[in-house]
């Protein structure tokens, strides 16, 4: 229609002139008629021969309709052919491996008004011309080659959509002219126009044109070149964040680039259920049964619940995509952008860092060599773990270097081993019991008593000094003078935060704390957050500070994800953590737990319900932390019995409760052997009052009741 719309232009003038001399040649023939006697038949003027006014006035309109049927007739195979070759091109772009590129949905929306004009055209066009017209086509055929030059600039085909392009076109895309290989087709056409009327236009090769149009488009990269939000690292504080971003956002988009080769696992079974698994197999599935008897993976969630890199963009509802190994070695804040170890770029619009931490290792085992760092694990990951195993069940002999939490639940969970095998455990530290710089020298000394009935071999006060590999062993050479033989080492010494993104970012690394220094919100830029393990926050009740555990990175990554979706919440919800020494003794803490600070134990005697594994039981699930909810933090109601006797120094600690004090206050909680109380707890040190007598709070806790 809008080629017949230029046509028209052209032929306008001529028709206003034929017009016109056809007026005024039915004026003078009438006026000659009044002059002409009545015997003259009026009918002859008109019937007469050519050349005469009859005679030119049919001339004329039969130029004319034949100039308005040949260029109704050439526009609409025109139009037709056009919609034909479009239709054709986008089959054969579609027929190929790179039509996931083309994320514009629209296009048959944006030609409706094109073939609407084109089917309202039709009826007019359909006769054919008579054959006294064929000679007249001549006339129009100037004007064809500007009407095929303007069509291009007329269409509204859209261009084929870039990878980053969102999925919803804006109408100003709707509306742009079509790629460059449909225009470059279109001169021959025109050409073959030109130079013959009144034949069908030539139609353009349908396979050069699909080709070239696939050659223009680039293949869909797998990973997406922008995400609304990215969480760097794969743990448990980027899955917790992501989970609360699309519970806040249920269309949100969210990538999550890890290192590792597995999707988000928790890490707490890798030293603790996994070991007291009976089948042989559990290296490969990754199932374990709880205390509980219950069965589950080590994974968060199966492979289903996530959607590929790939798909992310075109995602209508928005999902999960996780990019396994690959690393983000540059961060361009101003620009919102990171950069991948395989240089590959994304831009975000708001970014969790929750790169976690790195194991430290000894500085004797690192300048000793190749060999003994071969024979060393750093206990991590999942495949820290598989190689564990499979080491401990070929060896005769394993020492554990370190006291924490990691080493001592390895060193029960090895010493398991050991009374169904020949294998030597061993567990060395600085400390003089075990968990020294957590738990009150008493109860460090009880708990170093229980891992020797597990079979583990404890070496306290050892600094070790040298270690060098002779005569296929592993010589550990402690400053007192001590030597200690073993077949394998692993360092629990604790992690480093991983804050290697600091200085492309230029973000603050704590001096006292380590990791990235962010506010009560976890925030360290305007929309940059950081959670886990390597954020150094700001506790509105403790002060700065830095905590390295399961439900902290629960807790964190859950308030970071909450605040890049607008929440603006201070970090308040105190996280809890937990160690099990096997499946009958395990305790759970809150707060600031500091050896060196003052602290008041309440105990009481334990029953069989006392245990972790009776705790899981009740709660069904062996993830104690998953169990507590800041809405069970209720005020709680005392106990009416007597007020407990303060007990110390004794050699039966059953169950009790372990306050950390500083200036007085409560600053910190052990739950020894008592469960599902945490709540309680975390109002103690919320409320942050001074108490006259921790008997009387001890029994918030009715540690006393059975």
């Amino acid at each position: 229609m809008l080629k017949c719309r230029t046509a028209w232009k052209k032929l306008a003038p001529l028709a206003r002139a034929s017009s016109t001399v056809c007026r005024q040649n039915v004026r003078r023939t009438g006026l000659t008629n009044g002059r002409i006697p009545a015997l003259v038949p009026a009918a002859h003027m008109s019937t007469g021969p050519a050349g005469g006014g009859g005679g030119e006035n049919r001339l004329y309109f039969a130029l004319v309709g034949a100039a308005f049927v040949a260029t109704g007739i050439y526009a609409y195979r025109t139009v037709k052919g056009d919609k034909q070759r479009y239709q054709e091109r986008i089959d054969e772009i579609s027929s190929r491996p790179s039509k996931a590129t083309e994320s514009d949905p629209e296009p048959p929306a944006a030609e409706a008004p094109e073939t609407a004009a084109v089917e309202a055209a039709e009826p007019e066009a359909v006769p054919e011309p008579e054959p006294q017209a064929a000679p007249s086509a001549e006339e129009p055929s100037p004007s064809a080659p500007d009407a095929e030059a303007a069509a291009p600039s007329e269409t509204t085909e859209p261009p084929p959509a870039e990878p980053s392009a969102p999925s919803e076109p804006s109408p100003a895309d709707l509306t742009e002219p079509p790629p460059a290989p449909v225009v470059e087709s279109e001169p021959p056409a025109a050409a073959a126009a030109a130079e013959s009327p009144a034949a069908e236009p030539a139609e353009p090769q349908p396979e050069v044109v699909a080709e070239s149009a696939v050659e223009a488009v680039p293949a869909l990269p797998k990973v997406p070149s922008h995400t609304p939000y990215l969480l760097i690292g794969g743990g448990t504080a980027s899955f917790a964040a992501a989970r609360s971003i699309r519970a806040r956002d249920p269309n949100a988009k969210v990538l999550i680039v890890t290192d590792e080769p597995d999707l988000p696992y928790m890490r707490p079974p890798l030293s603790k259920e996994l070991w007291f698994s009976d089948d042989p197999s559990v290296t490969d599935t990754l199932r374990f049964k709880q205390w509980n008897g219950k069965e589950r993976s080590i994974y968060f969630q199966p492979a289903s619940f996530y959607i590929s890199p790939e798909e992310l963009d075109s995602a209508e509802n928005g999902g999960v995509a996780v990019l396994t190994g690959k690393k983000v070695v540059h961060m361009d804040v101003r620009g919102n952008k990171v950069k991948l170890d395989d240089e590959t770029e994304i831009s975000y619009d708001k970014c969790l860092i929750a790169t976690g931490g790195v194991p430290r290792n000894l500085q004797v085992i690192e300048r000793a060599g190749d060999e003994v760092m071969k024979r060393t694990t750093l206990f991590r990951k999942i495949e820290d773990f598989k190689a564990l195993d499979k080491v401990s069940r070929n060896i005769q002999s394993v020492t554990i270097i370190g006291g924490g939490f990691l080493g001592s639940e390895l060193a029960c969970a090895l010493g398991r081993r050991s009374n169904e095998s020949d294998l030597e455990v061993i567990q060395m530290f600085p400390e003089k019991g075990n968990m020294g710089k957590v738990l009150p020298e008493y109860l460090s000394n009880w708990t170093t008593a229980k891992v020797k009935r597990e079979g583990v071999k404890v070496i306290a006060e050892a600094l070790v000094k040298s270690v060098t590999c002779k005569d296929d062993k592993l010589e550990i050479q402690l400053k007192d003078g001590r030597l200690v033989k073993t077949d394998h080492i692993v360092a629990a010494v604790g992690l480093e935060p991983n804050v290697d993104l600091a200085k492309s970012a230029g973000l603050e690394v704590d001096s006292d704390f380590g990791g990235y220094r962010v506010n009560a919100e976890l925030q360290a830029r305007s929309n940059i957050w950081v959670a886990g393990d390597a954020a150094c926050f700001y506790d509105i009740r403790l002060g700065r500070r830095r905590v390295e555990h399961h439900d902290h990175a629960v807790v964190s990554g859950r308030l970071a994800g909450e605040n890049m979706t607008g929440a603006n919440k201070p970090y308040w919800h105190q996280s809890m953590f937990w160690s099990d020494l096997g499946p009958d003794v395990g305790y759970e803490a809150i707060g600031i737990v500091d050896s060196s600070l003052p602290t008041v134990g309440v105990f009481a005697k334990a029953t069989a319900k006392d245990t972790p594994k009776a705790a899981t039981e009740e709660s069904g699930t062996g993830i104690r932390s998953e169990s507590e909810t800041e809405d069970t933090a209720v005020s709680p109601v005392a106990s009416s019995l007597p007020a407990p006797v303060v007990q110390q120094n004794k050699d039966d600690y059953g169950k009790g409760v372990i306050f950390y004090l500083r200036d007085k206050v409560v600053v910190g909680i052990i739950l020894w052997n008592v469960f599902n109380r945490m709540p309680i707890a975390r109002k103690i040190i919320k409320d942050g009052e001074e108490h006259a007598d921790l008997n009387e709070v001890a029994k918030l806790f009715n540690i006393h009741e059975d």
